[in-house]
């Protein structure tokens, strides 16, 4: 048996893993990743890859023509369809987010439909040519316990047992932060004993992987997504690429049948049913099974061993959160570890990773999860109960006094397609904010309203330089974002001892009005942005103490004592 220690230790090379890596990696920390499968995502999985996320992915450094090159064009994957079959009837259709050019105002990269399958492989490269990232993959994580040693934070550091699963060599690493990523049945949140909290078996689903062209059957309204309404044929069709590769998924009962009883002609059975085409040329790849709950993990955070992605939540497809809700968590959670560890702040801010991540993967859980009930809403107008039958579709729909319900049930869908707000608008309560911040809970999912509010997003907005207001922020320190040239803000900076990184809009870089008003400061006030693009502080104007008031922000937001002159 070999032995290793290593600051940070990764189980889960799937996007959250990945992203975790290249932002330690871009702080100059080594950590090693492990993985259990023998490389990156072969299958299609996970296909909405959110605004936010691609935010992430744009700070982190990774290669954004890159990706943009695997998404598919909006004009295919830019709406969703309610169908009889997929060459059948077309009940209802809808945009799928707001994918559009101009939604660039607002973000500068807005949502994308990218298969895991081909953005997985693309992170790992990137992160595999970092000299500070072991990334082994054929490596499962055996068992961990939290040693009484302590690392540079005083908290307990993890030892770890690792084994190669082709040559079976075990190795022992001890690291100061164990990051679970692995997965929805998470290994690491199993033996830490932490619950999930909330409805677990809501439905099972065979996804049924096939290759073949589905453009000739979408001609005149391609989608991402086509909901396959006859019960005869019901399920989803997923086009990960409309001309070469989709998913179809079938609900089915693991009580009385399993996966192994989906075999290829079965499959191709069921595909071309619901294509409507018994002669459709597809090749079914394979099948695997899929069980919907909505769960959050009771604790985010045991010691040194902290839970991110699917390992601390587990949501319903509909609204395609999972894996954005996962890079977020990263994101929240890697400037923290950095934090503490250069000694920039105290281990308690450890702990906010919890209280701001828990309630967002709450947030998101619940919305899924009435997204799904909402498609209840949509049979029920069709007339559809359990043991309906074509002709009970086909007698709904050729029914004029329905038509208005039948209306009402596909548009009830539109916030399952469109939460801008969800995803951009969440806010952080924080020290600074207590008692200010709107509960998450009643976050409107659709509207999106970008602000200076402290725990917001920071505003995006382009700069003459092709930038984003979002590029200023340091990714290894806070950052001061004040307007003008106001002395007494690079006065209050330089009093920090080198903490914060500052910027003067107006004077280092360029900035139109619209945008300082957005963030609702007057041109001498100031933003306090933490490494997550999210905002600590904002003084409205020049305070009577700007040092002291910086110093207090920075104190709030670190966790740390306030520093006297």
């Amino acid at each position: 048996m070999t032995t290793l220690e290593v600051p940070f230790l990764i189980v889960g090379a799937g996007p959250v893993g990945l992203t975790t890596a290249q932002l330690l990696a871009n702080a100059g920390q080594r950590c090693v990743v492990v993985e259990r499968r023998d490389g990156p995502q072969r299958s299609p999985a996970a296909h909405v890859v959110n605004a936010r996320t691609l935010e992430i992915f744009r700070q982190a450094g990774f290669d954004m023509q890159r990706i943009a090159g695997i998404a598919a064009a909006p004009a295919d994957a830019g709406h969703v369809n309610f169908v009889t079959r997929l060459n059948g009837t077309l009940i209802g259709r809808l945009p799928f987010e707001r994918q559009g050019d101009e939604y660039r105002a607002i973000t500068p990269h807005p949502l994308r439909n990218i298969s895991q399958h081909r953005l997985e492989p693309l992170l790992s490269e990137h992160v595999r040519t970092s000299p500070f990232v072991d990334l082994r993959y054929d490596t499962e994580w055996l068992s961990g316990e939290q040693s009484d040693s302590p690392s540079d934070n005083g908290s307990p550091r993890v030892r770890c047992r690792v084994r190669n699963t082709r040559s079976g060599e075990e190795t022992t690493i001890t690291c100061d932060q164990l990051l679970a990523a692995d997965g929805a049945g998470s290994s690491v949140r199993k033996w830490l004993g932490v619950e999930m909290i909330g409805p677990a078996g809501l439905q099972s689903f065979v996804a049924i992987h096939f290759r073949g062209s589905l453009r000739e059957y979408t001609a005149g309204r391609p989608g991402a997504l086509h909901f396959v309404m006859d019960p005869s044929a019901a399920g989803v069709f997923i086009a990960h690429d409309i001309d070469r590769e989709s998913v179809f998924m079938v609900g089915y009962d693991p009580n009385t049948e399993s996966v192994d009883d989906y075999d290829n002609v079965r499959c191709l059975q069921l595909v071309r049913n619901a294509i409507g085409d018994p002669h459709a040329k597809v090749d079914v790849v394979g099948a695997g099974a899929w069980h919907m709950t909505a769960q959050v993990a009771q604790h985010l955070r045991v010691g040194n061993v902290f839970l991110v992605g699917d390992a601390a939540h587990r949501f319903p497809p509909t609204g395609g959160m999972g894996l954005n809700t996962g890079v977020a968590d990263a994101h929240n959670l890697v400037w923290k570890l950095l934090a503490v560890r250069d000694g920039k702040a105290q281990p308690s801010l450890l702990d906010t990773y919890e209280s701001e991540r828990r309630p967002v993967a709450e947030a998101n859980s619940h919305q899924s999860l009435t997204n799904a009930f909402k498609m209840v809403m949509l049979a029920e107008a069709l007339g559809l109960a359990p043991g309906s039958t074509t002709a009970d579709l086909d007698k709904a729909l050729d029914d004029p006094a329905r038509r208005d319900a039948i209306d009402d049930g596909v548009a009830e869908q539109a916030t399952h397609f469109d939460m801008l707000g969800l995803q951009l608008g969440y806010v952080y309560e924080t020290p600074l904010n207590t008692g200010t911040a709107k509960p998450l809970a009643e976050i409107d999912p659709t509207p999106f309203h970008p602000s200076g509010a402290i725990g917001a997003r920071l505003a995006h907005a382009w700069l003459p330089d092709a930038r984003s207001t979002l590029d200023l922020v340091a990714r290894d320190s806070t950052t001061l974002i004040s307007f003008g040239s106001h002395p007494a803000w690079a006065t209050a900076v330089t009093q920090t001892g080198g903490r914060v990184r500052h910027v003067r809009v107006g004077v280092d870089v360029v900035a139109d009005d619209s945008w300082r008003t957005i963030c609702g400061v007057d041109g001498d006030g100031a933003l306090l942005v933490r490494p997550d693009q999210h905002i600590a502080w904002r003084a409205e104007n020049l305070p009577i103490d700007p040092v002291g008031a910086l110093r207090h922000a920075l104190a709030s937001t670190l966790h740390q004592p306030e520093r006297k002159p």
